[in-house]
């Protein structure tokens, strides 16, 4: 009736059963400063992404790596587990897939802004690779909004990084949102010229331009919200450090926790 084994009920009232007591390992006092530092200057990491930063720097050690199961039982005793966010989500339809199967198939773009404490408000653009998450290029301007001509330059330097080239070798996609700077007719032009063929979202349908909507949210959190920002100077030379801190140690779970440098490294090596 209960639901209670018996022989544990007798031992309980014998005094026999054994106090349930945290689990813990005796080399986990090693760990604990190196989670703590990490939590430190990574305050908007959860568990799984400290996890794949300390294994990071336990192999470069030459040291076995460490469970996320362990790290969350660590962070989870000394408080430094992320606050649970209890919210819900808005419905959308979105029945395509924004993720390819390799590099170079699919590009993504989009804007992101941010205010200064004096007030200033830095605007921005940025294309991402749909299936490594690279930020190939990026250009932000101050109290202005993004114009034609910055993605314009965008796209010019994104096929000159990746190919070396002024043309790429085949046909990207080039996935966007509505805004004009995008489906203006000398960027579209442009964008065909150097290879890109222009793909627009569904009007009220940001999530089918997911990837990007991730980063321009990884951005915000990681570093605009934990960086201070007394103007726009400031912003504006910070904004390069923070994406190539991105590219080079952000862990992503499609990536199986590889930043998108390590990941197309990993590429490069299978070949």
């Amino acid at each position: 009736m209960l639901g209670v084994s018996r022989s544990n009920l007798v031992n309980r009232l014998q005094g026999k059963a054994k106090p349930r007591r945290r689990y813990h390992k005796a080399q986990d006092a090693a760990l604990v400063p190196l989670i703590t530092a990490l939590v430190a200057a990574r305050p908007t990491y959860g568990y799984r992404r400290i996890t794949a930063i300390l294994n990071r720097q336990l192999r470069s050690e030459g040291l076995a790596p460490c469970n996320h199961k362990r790290t969350y039982r660590i962070m989870k005793a000394h408080n430094l587990l992320l606050a649970r966010k209890y919210c819900e989500r808005p419905q959308h339809i979105h029945d395509g897939k924004v993720i390819v199967m390799r590099s170079n198939l699919r590009w993504c773009s989009d804007g992101f802004e941010f205010a200064c404490w004096n007030g200033d408000i830095v605007r921005g653009a940025f294309i991402i690779d749909a299936h490594d998450r690279e930020i190939i290029a990026w250009r932000a301007v101050v109290n202005a909004g993004i114009s034609g001509s910055d993605i314009r330059d965008i796209m010019l330097e994104a096929v000159e990084r990746r190919f070396k080239a002024l043309r790429a070798p085949a046909t990207i996609e080039m996935l966007t949102d509505n805004g004009p700077p995008y489906i203006a007719k000398d960027t579209q032009i442009f964008a065909r010229q150097l290879g890109l063929k222009p793909c627009f979202t569904p009007i009220r349908s940001p999530q089918s331009n997911g990837i990007s909507e991730a980063f321009v949210k990884t951005l915000k959190r990681d570093y605009v919200q934990v960086t201070p920002l007394p103007n726009a100077q400031t912003g504006l030379e910070l904004i390069g450090s923070w994406i190539e801190d991105y590219n080079d140690n952000h862990p992503h779970s499609g990536l199986k926790m590889r930043s998108p440098r390590e990941f197309i490294a990993a590429q490069i090596a299978t070949a």
